[in-house]
């Protein structure tokens, strides 16, 4: 099997905090530029990606070189099977499953037979799990940028639990006092975490 061609990576988004106020925003480069100039202030400067919350540390001395602008993907693993079976042209690739007689007989029954239904049923249930994983993974990036900036705010208990309890009037209410920028970052971040689920 012939190995994937490898695609440049791209640098995540990053927003930078001096004190409790957006300083900047960008690519690593444009982050750097903007923090040199104001490494010697006594505010803390702090960096976020801003897309997971995770905080990043970045090296102000004037001699450190910024990473490469695009390094090598990891080579996919190839996988490779005992004997030529399924349909190669679509990517089919067949595999052992074991079931129960009354799953085999109900899979027996559905139109387009047992491999379609059991293709169709791992797509549907795919689906209907990317909306709780995105409701999730928005309540955990907002509660990481959250802690690494707010921890010692007051409320924070309390919006902590609202934020995993999905009440977002709640959560609104308890860091309203909170400083602008920090707000405005945290709406993001906990923006699909209001979803339904």
């Amino acid at each position: 099997m012939p190995s994937q061609p490898s695609s440049p990576e791209v640098s995540p988004r990053l927003v930078a905090f001096s004190g409790f106020r957006q300083v900047a925003a960008g690519d690593h480069a444009q982050v750097l530029s903007a923090l040199r100039k104001l490494s010697g202030t006594e505010e803390l400067l702090r960096v976020f990606n801003d897309a997971t919350g995770e905080r990043i540390d970045l090296d102000l001395r004037p001699e450190a070189h910024l990473p490469p602008a695009t390094a090598e993907a990891p080579e996919a693993p190839q996988i490779s099977t005992a004997r030529p079976v399924g349909r190669p042209k679509l990517g089919v690739v067949a595999r052992e499953v074991t079931l129960l007689p009354r799953h085999w007989e109900w899979l027996g029954s559905q139109p387009g037979g047992a491999s379609v239904t059991l293709r169709r049923l791992i797509d549907e249930s795919r689906k209907a799990g990317e909306g709780r994983v995105s409701v999730r993974t928005s309540r955990e990036n907002a509660y990481r940028f959250m802690s690494e900036m707010a921890g010692d705010f007051a409320g924070f208990e309390e919006a902590s639990r609202a934020l995993f309890a999905g009440d977002r009037p709640k959560f609104e209410g308890l860091v309203a006092p909170w400083p602008q920028d920090v707000r405005l970052q945290l709406a993001k971040l906990a923006a699909a975490g209001w979803s339904a689920e």
